[in-house]
């Protein structure tokens, strides 16, 4: 923790990619910032695997502004999105980046840019969970605080929205796992693979510790098949454990499967595998301390949404994004400030956790499926909806209501 002087300058309580994208992007300005976290790079790099994001090229491009654009996409990007919807008559079609999207393990991805943060000077303080009550603590030694986590209750100072945040538990039971024997598939692509009702498959290229490998993120609905997954030991019996995992995509997900080599598939390690839920939740950007301070939410503490369309990550970096601008721009950091900052991202943070919603809504909207039902005849519509992964207000845009829906079909001629 600071101590008790005065300092001046930002602090941002939280290291994953929303506070280390602030960082960096006010190192830049030249805008003193110290950088807390609970844990020392070593940690994260050694840790349980944090997530199963991947960078979409929006990203990717304020990646390459801030300086700590690492890994080459012709190596380490994917290109498109193949999708596979099951049933009676199954679906199966690509959908087509404009440009190349990229997943990279946090156990790699954020050490490498805490590295880069503390070689261009940068104060990191790691070690020790900050909580609210050390919140107002830093408000008084900084002239602004940034809350870019929601470990030790910090989320919980910004009230929730509750007309963004319409689900009380989560609608899936997540497994996540990194793992070898499974061969990309051409073009190099994330494969969603839904299979009605029991839930969604995302086969993610990745680059981790142990090279190029695959994330498999099973997304179950509560109730089904595959609900298991979220369960199941892999401590136990890492063999059963393996053989669960590729029975229930033999049966629910044969794209995947038919690139499987069953006699290496296994998982990478221990460590490579991540079993919980997720309730999504959007709350309010800012809080007023009770010394009067502004403190501004970010990342986790501010919006945490499902992973089954990739969007947290991206999410949380845009935010950071505009949030450093607008400190940039006017460091009064009043209530005014933080309405400001709270109107400039609104717009896609919103948007990202609606569309969100939508996707794991149950039973799933009409106009969502007859969307989907659309993808699979006109490539012109799959490659919109995919490329809209960079652009989520725009994918809102079409999703809102049937009526938006049916407007876009018809400017497709469908």
């Amino acid at each position: 923790m600071a101590g008790g002087t005065p300092s001046s300058g930002i602090a941002i309580v939280g290291s994953g990619v929303a506070g280390l994208h602030l960082a960096l992007l006010l190192q830049q300005q030249a805008i003193p910032v110290t950088l807390y976290s609970d844990q020392t790079a070593a940690q994260l790099a050694s840790g349980r695997m944090l997530n199963t994001v991947a960078h979409h090229n929006t990203t990717v491009k304020r990646e390459e502004a801030l300086g700590v654009d690492h890994w080459d996409l012709a190596e380490y990007g994917y290109f498109c999105h193949h999708h596979y919807i099951g049933g009676p008559q199954p679906l199966s079609f690509p959908g087509a980046f404009g440009a190349p999207s990229r997943a990279i393990d946090y156990r790699v991805y954020l050490p490498r840019l805490l590295a880069d943060f503390q070689e261009r000077g940068g104060d990191f303080r790691a070690g020790h969970l900050v909580i609210p009550e050390e919140i107002v603590r830093l408000s008084e030694q900084y002239d602004l605080v940034v809350v870019a986590t929601g470990k030790g209750g910090t989320s919980a100072m910004f009230p929730v929205i509750p007309g963004k945040s319409p689900y009380s538990r989560p609608m899936r039971r997540l497994s996540a796992g990194l793992y070898h024997g499974i061969a990309p598939s051409e073009p190099k692509g994330v494969t969603m693979s839904i299979a009605p009702p029991h839930g969604e498959l995302l086969e993610i290229p990745t680059f981790s510790a142990n090279g190029h490998v695959t994330v498999l993120l099973f997304e179950n609905v509560p109730g089904g098949d595959t609900e298991i997954l979220a369960d199941a030991k892999y401590d136990e019996d890492p063999a059963a454990f393996e053989q669960l995992v590729l029975e229930k995509v033999r049966t629910h997900h044969p794209e995947v499967f038919a690139r499987i080599d069953t006699a290496r598939f296994r998982l990478t390690g221990p460590n490579d595998l991540l079993q919980g839920a997720v309730t999504p939740v959007l709350r309010e950007d800012y809080a007023i301390l009770p010394n009067g301070r502004v403190v501004m939410a970010l990342g986790d503490a501010h919006s945490v949404v499902d992973p089954v369309v990739g969007q947290g990550a991206n999410s949380a970096s845009y935010s950071a994004w505009e949030l450093g601008q607008v400190i940039t721009e006017d460091q009064n950091f009043d209530e005014r400030f933080a309405q400001k900052v709270a109107a400039r991202r609104a717009n896609r943070v919103r948007a990202i956790s609606d569309w969100t919603n939508l996707m794991i809504g149950l039973p799933p909207a009409p106009h969502l499926l007859q969307l989907l039902g659309a993808m699979s005849q006109n490539p012109a519509v799959a490659d919109e909806f995919t490329n809209n992964f960079n652009q989520p207000e725009r994918q809102w845009d079409i999703l809102a209501t049937p009526e938006r829906t049916a407007a876009f079909l018809a400017r497709h001629g469908m």
